[in-house]
């Protein structure tokens, strides 16, 4: 796949139909919008149970169309029904962030110029539910933002544009999706002319495909014995979902985003041991440090202890009691 950035244009008023449901997804809705495109008519999924009261709750999507007086189509499964009122919207062209479903084919043939799709990634590399997740975990240096019409298989189609990303240091999965989104929907803005004048054109994707599935509850433990870049790999993809965490005792641990140490530690720290050590980057200053299984450190920056916020690994770690050990079969 050739990377490349599409360049400035002026809006259109030529209608086209936005889908998406979370955060992400609103925040591409927000930057269209704001960059005065017409944004006719939006697809979210429905409201969901949100909080402990399970208060149904319009997806973040559905909250910003509200906010635009944007009318939106509300479901979980996009069929006959759903598609005749994809048609009757007027839209030419649909935009995807993040929706949460496929798009069958009857859909796909809705629009005059069919559907685009802003994923996270380099196409054909990890397709799917968790391309940034799998490429943190994979120790990526970076990936990308990309933009390709949509097909019937799973992140197939033609790539219209691409901008890299450099994946920073101790960042979470989260802040990562969050500054992807920045710069697709900066990207988008400004190939959306050609799109809904018909004149960009995409072009096959390259190279070996891999898979992104979505992250489980167990991809998201953190077994210490494990060498330190992986265990930094771990936690920083599995931040906020699933949830990086690992047992302190018989007690559940989550974990905020890590870096490795580049000190050296105690000859006789064992994998899953805890310490104070000093900062390998500011003289006169201490880290809390995670022993890993190849005897290389693991900075903890932040931790949650169960039932209690997340805090401040100096502070937790000056509240306990003996030797720190975490870990323990997951």
């Amino acid at each position: 796949m050739t990377e490349s950035a599409a360049h400035p244009a002026q809006p259109t008023s030529t209608p086209l139909l936005f889908a998406g449901t979370p955060e992400i997804a609103a925040q591409a809705l927000r930057g269209i919008i704001a960059a005065g495109y017409n944004v006719t008519a939006v697809l979210t999924r429905p409201d969901a149970p949100v909080g402990r009261k399970k208060q149904l709750t319009p997806s973040p999507v559905a909250q910003a169309a509200e906010t635009a007086g944007i009318p939106t189509i509300k479901t979980a499964k996009v069929d006959a029904d759903i598609t005749n009122q994809v048609q009757q919207t007027g839209a030419r062209l649909g935009v995807v962030v993040a929706y949460g479903a496929l798009l069958p084919q009857h859909t796909l043939e809705a629009l005059p110029l069919g559907w685009v799709n802003l994923h996270y990634s380099r196409l054909p590399q990890y397709r799917g539910a968790a391309p940034v997740q799998h490429a943190m975990l994979n120790g990526e240096a970076t990936t990308a933002a990309t933009i390709f019409q949509l097909e019937a298989g799973m992140d197939t189609g033609p790539v219209h544009a691409s901008a890299e990303y450099t994946i920073p240091e101790a960042t979470s999965s989260g802040t990562v999706l969050a500054e992807l989104t920045t710069l697709g929907t900066s990207l988008l803005t400004k190939l959306l002319p050609d799109l809904l004048a018909g004149n960009s054109q995409p072009v096959g994707q390259q190279g070996t495909p891999s898979h992104a599935p979505k992250l489980t509850r167990e991809d998201a433990y953190i077994d210490p014995s494990e060498p330190a870049e992986q265990l930094v790999n771990r936690i920083n993809a599995t931040i906020p979902e699933p949830g990086a965490w690992t047992l302190n005792g018989e007690n559940r641990l989550k974990l905020g985003p890590a870096r490795l140490y580049h000190g050296d530690l105690s000859p006789d720290a064992t994998p899953g041991r805890v310490l104070q050590a000093i900062s390998d980057r500011a003289p006169g200053d201490s880290l809390i440090v995670l022993t890993a299984g190849d005897a290389r450190g693991v900075v903890l920056t932040q931790v949650q202890p169960a039932g209690k916020a997340m805090m401040n690994a100096a502070d937790w770690f000056r509240g306990q009691q003996g030797t720190v050990t975490l870990g323990s079969a997951a």
